[in-house]
């Protein structure tokens, strides 16, 4: 018998399996849990009747998106009981290609929490989108032999399947696990998105449309980011059946919403706020989604699998007190960067003038309506004057956005759903291409504020009354280079502005979507407005007679 390196006494054990807890011991050799029981170590530890469960996982998420470095990131997620995560790094990817992800991969090595892969799979996110490399099944296979890049990412050219599209259809061919990204996708059309070759969907927002996915065999990522909630709606599809098809995503959460909500802790929580049974919430945040991604050596303490767990300080509100990683305790170590080197990036010159930023019109317009903790857009039409904007009474606002590539390409349209009364926020995050995208009240303020996003290479800055804050990106312009502490602090600082403004919680998040022309309904491009349905770009002023009226 293998002798145990540390062994804890008195536990009070979660088994996923079982959706049981026991009262025992485990031991752990090399990392390796060795078995539950008494045994003798070299260090021993009494819990005291403490409750563990495993180490948590995300099934999906996109690091860049918490503004933070892969080293940053770990340090932060891991103190909430993370010890895995699967991260499609598609947005450094647009931006940098190939040599951004080698960025992440090279930079997110031996940290506290195991990062694995999958690769992107829609780089450009579609062929009318931009980025700096086109990564085509050539660009892929070099990478499929890596140990942590495990599958293919989010498939987000649904046109593209239905289609046939050969170029596509050789990508699925690279990987056994496919992740897909289908957003309101039913009926005849699901079922053969489904027999191409995808597996998952995390864009799911409605229950009917998550049952039908469910009941057609996929696996489900409930997600909870910073503006995108999902759980609440979907949770209910969670049963003894299902949960081994289900498990939780953030996807998308700032480094300031990961410090004060949490992150997959947080995720369970809010399931057992909405009625699912703990029980059944752990084994989603753990052994369902490891078994996912047939990571068959993780997600339950059981013997010959990674001791990577969670020691808890109060199960009923599931705040999580300590994490052992491969059997060691994971200590908040002090701010250090990996000596990886930051991939090169392209980033436009020019502040766009008060002329580019220009539009005019008057009668039926398209704006853009913001939905409420979702990540899709309505297309609303209404009667509206160009020179009426803002038109703050039916919180109409101009929004730009200014190609990092090509310095002429600019595009201009009106959104619905800031709040925001008075100043602009900026940013060089607008998914996926990642472009400067701006929204304010004068034409003024939206061009200070792109000027200071391109004066930094990439930054999210907001400014109102003379009183500007910014957070500098200067990894790819998505990241910060900063300790997260810091990252929140400027965050913070952002918050204090945007309070000033009027505006909603987490609108760089939500700015940050209105370039995602994957997602339903309406978006802004640098080539101009987006219909996601048609596949096609539309005026913003409509001439033709007849439309209907939004409420806005």
């Amino acid at each position: 018998m293998k002798k145990a390196d540390i062994a804890f006494h008195n536990a009070v054990l979660f088994n996923p399996i079982t959706g049981s807890w026991e009262e025992t011991g485990f031991a752990a050799a090399d990392g390796i849990i060795i078995g539950t029981g008494r045994y003798r170590a070299e260090k021993e530890i009494d819990l005291t009747g403490a409750r563990v469960i495993p180490g948590l996982i995300d099934s999906h998420v996109h690091i860049e998106s918490s503004l933070l470095s892969p080293c940053e990131y770990s340090r932060l997620v891991s103190r909430h009981g993370t010890t895995t995560v699967i991260a499609d790094p598609h947005e450094i990817a647009n931006t940098c290609g190939t040599a951004g992800i080698d960025y992440m991969i090279a930079a997110s090595d031996s940290l506290p929490v195991d990062i694995f892969f999958l690769f992107p799979s829609c780089v450009p996110a579609t062929p009318l989108d931009e980025s700096a490399e086109v990564l085509s099944r050539s660009r892929m296979e070099p990478y499929v032999s890596h140990p942590r890049v495990i599958g293919l990412g989010e498939m987000m050219d649904v046109p593209g399947i239905l289609a046939g599209d050969p170029e596509v259809i050789k990508k699925l061919t690279l990987w056994d696990t496919r992740d897909g990204h289908a957003p309101g996708l039913t009926g005849m059309d699901l079922n053969a998105y489904l027999c191409a070759g995808i597996q998952s969907d995390h864009e799911t927002t409605d229950l009917a449309e998550g049952r039908e996915k469910l009941q057609k065999g996929m696996y489900l990522y409930i997600r909870e980011g910073s503006s995108e909630k999902n759980l609440k709606t979907l949770v209910p599809l969670v049963t003894p059946f299902s949960v081994g098809r289900t498990s939780f995503c953030t996807d998308d959460r700032h480094a300031d919403t990961l410090r004060e909500d949490g992150h997959i802790d947080d995720c369970i929580r809010r399931a057992v706020a909405a009625g699912l049974e703990p029980e059944l919430a752990i084994r989603m945040g753990t052994l369902s989604a490891a078994e996912r991604f047939h990571l068959t050596d993780r997600g339950a303490l059981l013997p010959g699998r990674r001791a990577d767990f969670c020691i808890m300080d109060d199960c009923d509100t599931f705040a999580v007190k300590q994490v052992y990683k491969n059997g060691i305790l994971i200590q908040d170590a002090l701010f250090s960067q990996k000596p990886v080197s930051i991939p090169h990036y392209s980033f436009r010159n020019t502040v766009p003038s008060l002329q580019d930023l220009m539009i005019y019109g008057e009668g039926m317009a398209r704006v853009i309506k913001l939905v409420p903790d979702q990540i899709t857009t309505k297309a609303a039409i209404c009667p509206l004057n160009s020179e009426s904007i803002p038109d703050l009474s039916r919180d109409i606002l101009k929004v730009v956005i200014a190609s990092r590539y090509h310095e002429e390409k600019i595009g201009i349209g009106y959104v619905s759903g800031f709040s925001i009364t008075h100043g602009a926020i900026a940013s060089s995050i607008s998914h996926d291409s990642h472009h400067v995208i701006a929204v304010g009240t004068s034409d003024h303020l939206i061009r200070d504020a792109m000027a200071e996003v391109i004066r930094h290479r990439g930054a999210m800055t907001a400014m109102i009354d003379g009183k500007v804050h910014t957070l500098p990106l200067p990894v790819a312009g998505l990241m910060a280079s900063k300790p997260y502490p810091e990252v929140c602090g400027d965050l913070a600082g952002l918050s204090v502005i945007l309070e000033e403004m009027g505006s909603i919680p987490n609108p760089f998040m939500y700015l940050s979507f209105l370039a995602l022309t994957v997602i339903p309904e309406i978006r802004i491009t640098p080539d101009g407005l987006f219909d996601v349905a048609k596949r096609e770009y539309i005026p913003v002023f409509e001439n033709k007679t007849g439309e209907p009226v939004s409420d806005i």
